[in-house]
């Protein structure tokens, strides 16, 4: 395909020369109906499960199933064999943990076979942000920008709201996060906390043993009570316990937006987004696992990827807040887009920069310092 084409082109051809690639392949077996099982992410949760009916129309001889577990538990569980059943696709939060997975599937099984019948696939887009309740939000930032360095402030203070001039009558300072050890979200916003905590670009190893360091682990997961395993799950107890019982939250822009009206449902206020900056973007990517699967399981994985890319399935992410994968899409203009709902904190633009995610090693190092740290 010629580099000289547009990207936007050149991303359009291709979907479409696979779709046919697809459509030639794969031709039903009369009478045979076969499962074809997708471990997701939390996050995708309700857009996939909305899409299933129009898939399993579309594709009649194929049983959707989908199983949902946190990113970096879905990783962990197929690595050590965790799962009573035998997945065909893999459908986590950002690409990274796919290609930290290949690695370890090598080092597992230097004579094995491939683990992708297929490259990944990328299906959308997000980004962290941070979530609180308006006179929290008020307090937290007057400057209207989220800073690090105030979350710090709350923690060294032990959590009282009077450090940073708020009533006491709040009592202390909830912050939620997702568990460090278990979710991709949770390693990602004490990544970015520990950059601007002690002044550095990119972390290594030797970063998360320094003093500073280990202080400010040890106030953050003292702030921390039962840390939700997903960042779903987190936002939902954020919009159900309310102020004074959660302040502020780090998740996903997917979820925030998505989850926006339910909180001004539930609570008869709707919390602000605080975009981060720098931040970090995630890539939801799939993937087709070879080992164990069928020719025609591996072309029904295929199928479902192909699926989800096309411009009538990117559209339907856009309403639970994905960004799709064509920039040219329109956000505001889109049926049910909540950015075309005047959310607070909302960008369609991206205002701030984009920081390198950590590697598997720096997460690893992160992971072990957290679990160590009292």
């Amino acid at each position: 395909m010629p580099r000289s084409m547009p990207k936007s082109l050149r991303w359009a051809t291709s979907l479409a020369i696979t779709a046919v690639s697809l459509t030639l392949a794969y031709a039903p077996l009369p009478g045979f109906r076969q499962t074809l099982i997708v471990v997701s992410g939390s996050e995708l949760k309700e857009p996939l499960t909305a899409l299933e009916a129009q898939f399993e129309q579309q594709y009649r001889d194929i049983d959707l199933k989908i199983e949902i577990q946190g990113s970096q538990d879905m990783m962990e569980n197929y690595r050590l064999g965790r799962n009573d059943f035998t997945a065909t696709v893999l459908l986590p939060a950002d690409d990274q943990l796919l290609n930290e997975l290949e690695q370890r599937w090598q080092q597992d099984n230097p004579s094995g076979p491939a683990l992708w019948a297929t490259e990944p696939q990328p299906i959308a887009k997000t980004h962290l942000v941070a979530v609180a309740w308006p006179d929290r939000g008020q307090v937290l930032f007057p400057q209207g920008q989220f800073q690090w360095q105030r979350l710090s402030t709350l923690l060294a203070a032990d959590r009282r709201w009077e450090a940073i001039g708020g009533p006491p009558a709040w009592g202390s300072f909830d912050l939620l996060m997702t568990d460090p050890s278990r979710s991709h979200s949770g390693q990602l916003s004490l990544s970015l906390w520990l950059q601007q905590s002690l002044g550095q670009d990119n972390l290594d190893p030797s970063s998360f043993q320094s003093p500073q360091a280990q202080t400010l682990l040890s106030q953050v997961k003292k702030a921390l009570y039962q840390p939700a395993p997903s960042t779903d799950l987190l936002l939902q107890q954020f919009i159900t316990q309310g102020p004074n019982n959660a302040d502020l939250a780090l998740v996903y822009e997917s979820i925030a937006l998505y989850r926006w009206s339910q909180a001004q449902t539930s609570q008869n206020t709707a919390y602000q987004i605080y975009p981060l900056n720098p931040t970090l973007e995630t890539v939801v990517t799939g993937a087709v696992l070879r080992p164990g699967n069928s020719r025609r399981t591996l072309q029904a994985g295929r199928a479902f990827l192909q699926f989800l890319q096309e411009s009538a399935q990117q559209q339907h992410f856009v309403t639970y807040g994905f960004r799709p994968l064509d920039d040219t899409i329109d956000l505001t203009t889109l049926p049910n887009s909540p950015w075309s709902q005047n959310i607070p904190g909302a960008q369609i633009q991206l205002s701030g920069t984009v920081s390198t995610a950590p590697s598997d090693a720096i997460r690893s190092a992160l992971i072990e310092a957290w679990q160590q740290v009292q």
